[in-house]
């Protein structure tokens, strides 16, 4: 795993402009669906939707997993399960992965396994036309002072290569208190803080863009600002409460279009 890709950037690199594959006639984008084993509904889902694909092109925008303590994490009967899904679906179409907060130590081994392109975050992608700025988006978020702090340090190299050098039964330990902390916020969404504007819109103009696609919110919607657009996506929750959460961004030539997730 690269140290670039997990540096937080405010800047698109010059000739960093990505192209969608020539034959992409639709792009699908998920994000925040926070796979584990004790979440079978939405795991059945999403092995449904790699199942059945809905485009020529999947982005899945982060938070794939619900934690991810290591690449050793792939002799795992789960999480071994779903990485050949996705392998299977890879080899068929073009499958880009961006690390998101629960998964930023997805590593060389998961992308070479799967076979998925690994995106940093952010990235820009030109396709029918237009330009799209594509995040998972917890660097954006400000006003969540304690959650830029723990970013800051835990994409530190030296803090990653620390916690690698532990022991599995330990990484998972600690993984477990944190997706204690992650389940209490995910049932109170209006606690996550959003982006910060003005940093979106400075993304924006270095990459040339008006558009900026994100997820890690768990507020979806579509928003107009003066300049600029953006969509967020929506996370999934198939396992707990009454309302089932869960949708796909689909990008085509005639623009962005919310669809339900294949039954």
């Amino acid at each position: 795993m690269s140290d670039a890709a997990l540096a937080p950037s405010a800047v698109v690199a010059p000739g960093a402009l990505r192209q969608l594959p020539p034959a992409c006639q639709r792009a699908v984008f998920i994000s925040d669906l926070h796979l584990s084993e004790s979440l079978p509904r939405t795991t059945g889902a999403f092995l449904r939707l790699l199942a059945q694909p809905q485009g020529d092109a999947l982005f899945i925008l982060g938070d794939l997993f619900e934690a991810w303590v290591g690449d050793d994490m792939l002799d795992q009967p789960y999480e071994a399960g779903v990485a050949a899904a996705i392998a299977a679906l890879a080899r068929q179409q073009p499958v880009h992965v961006m690390r998101g907060n629960r998964d930023f130590l997805l590593g060389a081994r998961f992308f070479r396994e799967t076979g998925c392109v690994e995106l940093p975050d952010p990235v820009a992608f030109h396709g029918f036309g237009q330009t799209v700025l594509l995040s998972h988006g917890d660097a954006l978020c400000l006003d969540d002072k304690a959650y830029q702090q723990f970013r800051a340090q835990v994409r530190q190299p030296a803090w990653q290569s620390a916690l690698l050098a532990r022991p599995f039964a330990e990484r998972m330990a600690i993984a477990q208190q944190m997706r204690g902390a992650s389940r209490a916020q995910a049932r109170e969404p209006e606690t996550y803080a959003d982006i910060d504007p003005a940093m979106a819109q400075g993304w924006l103009a270095e990459a040339g863009s008006q558009l900026l696609v994100h997820g890690h919110t768990h507020r979806p919607g579509s928003d107009a600002f003066v300049g600029w657009q953006r969509h967020v996506l929506c996370d999934w929750e198939l396992d707990h409460g009454d309302a089932d959460r869960g949708e796909l961004m689909l990008w085509d030539a005639q623009g962005w279009h919310r669809r339900p997730l294949p039954a």
